[in-house]
Parts: structure tokens; C-alpha cells; sequence
């Protein structure tokens, strides 16, 4: 037991200098936060109020997920939209009385044509849905993360949604060689070529929240960036809640284009911010 123990050590200890190395890299090339964001959150809680005014409606795509159930939260507590529809494949179930005027579309996501009623009639649409290659394999990944993302957005365009807010990855890229990045990447892309008025791109880096399901793996490298990020900022990880915060914040603001990228450290000064 005690050679088993000093083994899981040297381990643990090798991983974290192995995690410690990446963060610096990325800490030193990574460019600071944008001044826009930073600046536009000034005005907030003046352009929440105008917001709330204008009787919008919205959707949240994986409302049940790390950062959905955290969006979900924060759009209840900001209370910008007059009606908010949650669409997935399960009723969801709330204790909470806040929760009780929601509108839920239970849908089939292999047969998404069939549920075109439930996209309709949405001004915002946001989307957080995904797995992981180790929880539904390569197709399975595929399938969610592409698959059902993009053809959401058709949908949605089609439904007369114009402001479309997507939860995509760090390190997103098309041409990358790595399946995760790649179909990210690819997702951008896809949406963006559907013309929405407003398409906002999120790409945070590691969450830091505790899932129930985490692997020891998992768990080691978000205690490890929990850590650092309490003690110095890095942009290769932020808390679940600065990212729900960001995205409800900058549902408000105007952007300077159509299509609009917010990176980690973006991420995380937009969602510092909070109007009332």
C-alpha cells in the first residue's frame, strides 16, 4: 500500500508540472482582455433595462449541462426576457418556484425536422449543448457537438431567431488535428454561413466546476487550475459561473460586428460585470 501511494504521488506531482508548464505557456502568449468589453460593461445596468422593455423571448439548448444550468440561472435572476423556452430530449424537473413559468419542448435530436414548431418565435437563442468523446465516443461526439448544434441553428434561423450565443472551446479551430477543436471549429463556421443579425462565439478554457461524473484525471486538473486561478489569472481556465455571467451580459451589448469572438480572458472581464 505504501509503494502504491508513493507511485500515485510521483504521479500526481509529475502531472501537475506537466499542467503547470502549459498554463505558462498559454499565460505568456495569450493577449490581454479586449478594452471593448471592459468599457461596454460600464453602461450595463442602463442597457439591461432597455433590453427588458423590449418583451424579448429566448431559448437555452442543454439547460441541463455544466454551464446551461448555470445560464439558466443567471437569465432567471437578470429576468431580460419576458419568456424563456428550454428545448431538449427530457422534461426537466426544479424545486425551485423561479423556475416554475419556463417553457419546456421536449424533442427528438435525431429528428429534429419533425420539432421545427419548438425554434419558433425566439428573438435569442443560446446554445450550450455537447459531450465528450470518452462519455459517447468519436460518432456519438460527432453527432452531438455538430450534428444537432448546427442543425438547432438552422432551425432557429429559420424560425425568426436573430441573435444566436454559442458555448464553443478554447483552441476552437476547423483545419486542427484534433477531433474536439476541429468539429468546434467547424460548428463556428457552419452557424456563422447561416446569416444570423448577431452570432456570438464563447471560448472559454477549462470550467472549473465539480462534475458529479468527473475522472480522477478530470478532477486533478481543475483542482490544479482552480488553485492557480486563485491566486493568478490564466487564460486556460475560468469558473462556470464568470462564463454564464458573460454570455447574459453580453446578450445586451452592441457588438461591433455580426459575428464576434469572446476568448477566455474576454470572457472573463465581461463576466466580472453584473447589472441588476
Amino acid at each position: 500500500m505504501k509503494l502504491l501511494g508513493t507511485s500515485l504521488g510521483k504521479v500526481s506531482w509529475r502531472l501537475a508540472a506537466i499542467i503547470l508548464v502549459i498554463a505558462a505557456v498559454f499565460s505568456y502568449f495569450d493577449d490581454g482582455p479586449s478594452v471593448k468589453y471592459t468599457s461596454m460593461a460600464e453602461d450595463l445596468k442602463s442597457l439591461e433595462e432597455t433590453f427588458r422593455h423590449q418583451n424579448k423571448s429566448c431559448f437555452v439548448l442543454g439547460a441541463s449541462g455544466e454551464t446551461g444550468r448555470v445560464l439558466l440561472q443567471e437569465l432567471l435572476e437578470r429576468n431580460l426576457f419576458s419568456k424563456i423556452t428550454l428545448i431538449g430530449r427530457r422534461q426537466l424537473s426544479f424545486e425551485d418556484k423561479a423556475f416554475g413559468n419556463l417553457v419546456q419542448e421536449v424533442v427528438d435530436f435525431e429528428k429534429l425536422e419533425d420539432y421545427a414548431a419548438a425554434f419558433k418565435g425566439h428573438d435569442v437563442g443560446y446554445c450550450c449543448l455537447g459531450t465528450t468523446r470518452a462519455k459517447a465516443g468519436a460518432d456519438g461526439f460527432v453527432r452531438v457537438d455538430h450534428d444537432y448544434v448546427v442543425k438547432s441553428a438552422e432551425l432557429a434561423k429559420a424560425g425568426g431567431c436573430s441573435q444566436f450565443h454559442l458555448e464553443s472551446s478554447r483552441g476552437a479551430d476547423k483545419n486542427s488535428n484534433f477531433l474536439y477543436l476541429k468539429v468546434k471549429g467547424q460548428v463556428e463556421a457552419e452557424i456563422e454561413a447561416l446569416g444570423f443579425d448577431r452570432f456570438s462565439i464563447y471560448r472559454p478554457g477549462v470550467l472549473l466546476v465539480d462534475r458529479q461524473e468527473s475522472r480522477p484525471g478530470e478532477w486533478v486538473i481543475r483542482k490544479f487550475f482552480g488553485a492557480v486561478s486563485a491566486v493568478c489569472s490564466t487564460s486556460m481556465a475560468i469558473p462556470v459561473q464568470v462564463v454564464a455571467k458573460a454570455i447574459v451580459s453580453n446578450t445586451v451589448l452592441q457588438p461591433e460586428l455580426k459575428t464576434e469572438i469572446l476568448e477566455n480572458k474576454d470572457i472573463a472581464s465581461l463576466g466580472k460585470s453584473k447589472g441588476k
